[in-house]
């Protein structure tokens, strides 16, 4: 009976306690947690501490704008225009009238205004050939203030990429990025003179790369930004953080005549390509094959049981004594691949064979009435029409 007493005694100190440890856990867990908590919180700090720190955000680009504006000009091209001359309809007079405009000077009307680059500092400018074509007089606006007539060096249709020159001394020039190493979503800024109020920085990210079908050059390889771009700014510069120009700012999607968000960008590796080229010939050399060529429809497919999916371009051309004509091409042949790249579209093809350099020979696997050939063919340079030579 006492034993029971006791048991009884011990069983209930023991179920007060453990009541009264939890009240104290839930009305203050602190106290029996603290030092636990301190340990953590202590080793939290000492790895914290060993960990490298994060990267800085960037909030200004000064630097960048610092390196590159100088190197950005304002360019503005005219067309001469010479005085109305009128004869009188009356064959029996055949003097010119009015005198005093006979002997009149050319007048110079203002054809476009846009920006350049400056990529030498002995006065070499890579801008839009779309600025300069045609033009008469060619007027550079240096950032400092300094102005220059410009010579045109050279031009290329295909990229619409012109180089300039001018003569003036000390002067700045831009250094070159990569535009390969791009990537989806990278901060870009452009610099140029929108609507002749001279230059302007704005900033942007790069929204797609490779962008062609688009109709504005035949040699399209875009990169699409939605860094404002407006009139005036074709030529002008689209530069990364560093300062280093990536790209020659050429056109911008709009229905207004304003930007809104989509512009469009030549890379500076396609830039510098045609530029080498203008600087040692004049123009640029590219791969040709002497065919015109086609997509192919749906139906071409049904007609060759080609897949849906199936990838190539139709010839519709053969020019006569061309390299095509010469390896045995025919029309209607669908060019399947070159070497070991298969051809897409016409683009694709295109593109692919103005890249291949002139003497180079070529495997073409062709598919002609349903059956699979290869040939041999030996790229020549493409024919230089509308190339302006110095």
């Amino acid at each position: 009976m006492q034993m029971g007493k006791q048991l009884k005694f011990i069983l209930q100190s023991v179920l007060l306690g453990l009541a009264i440890a939890f009240i104290v856990i839930l009305i203050k867990p602190n106290l029996l947690l603290g030092n636990r908590n301190t340990l953590s919180a202590n080793n939290q700090k000492d790895a914290a501490s060993s960990k490298p720190s994060p990267p800085v955000m960037m909030y200004s680009y000064a630097a960048a704008v610092k390196a590159a504006a100088p190197a950005v000009v304002n360019i503005y091209s005219a067309k001469q225009s010479m005085p109305l001359v009128y004869r009188y309809i009356d064959p029996r007079f055949n003097t010119i009238l009015p005198p005093e405009q006979a002997q009149s000077k050319p007048k110079y009307k203002l054809k476009s205004l846009g920006s350049g680059v400056i990529f030498d500092n002995k006065g070499y400018i890579l801008t839009n050939n779309h600025l300069v074509k045609g033009a008469d007089k060619i007027q550079v606006l240096l950032y400092d203030g300094r102005t220059a007539t410009a010579k045109l060096i050279g031009n290329d249709p295909g990229t619409d990429i012109a180089v300039l020159k001018i003569d003036l001394p000390n002067l700045p020039s831009i250094k070159f990025g990569s535009s390969e190493k791009l990537l989806v979503g990278d901060v870009v800024l452009a610099i140029g003179n929108p609507y002749g109020v001279g230059q302007t920085v704005t900033q942007g990210i790069i929204s797609a790369k490779g962008r062609n079908r688009l109709g504005l050059t035949t040699y399209e390889n875009f990169l699409q930004t939605d860094a404002a771009i407006n009139p005036g700014n074709s030529g002008g510069a689209l530069i990364n953080p560093k300062g280093e120009l990536i790209g020659i700012s050429t056109a911008i999607y709009s229905k207004s005549g304003g930007s809104q968000g989509i512009g469009f960008a030549i890379p500076v590796n396609d830039a510098k390509q045609v530029m080498t080229s203008i600087l040692k010939h004049g123009y640029v050399m590219r791969g040709w094959l002497g065919v015109g060529v086609m997509n192919v429809n749906q139906r071409a497919r049904d007609s060759f049981s080609l897949k849906s999916d199936s990838n190539g371009v139709l010839i519709t051309q053969i020019i006569a004594h061309g390299p095509g004509q010469i390896a045995g091409l025919m029309p209607y042949d669908i060019i399947m691949q070159i070497n070991d790249t298969k051809i897409f579209d016409s683009k694709h093809f295109t593109n692919f064979v103005a890249q291949l350099e002139p003497g180079t020979e070529v495997d073409i696997y062709i598919l002609r009435e349903g059956k699979g050939y290869k040939t041999k063919a030996s790229v020549t340079m493409q024919p230089a029409f509308n190339f302006i030579r110095r």
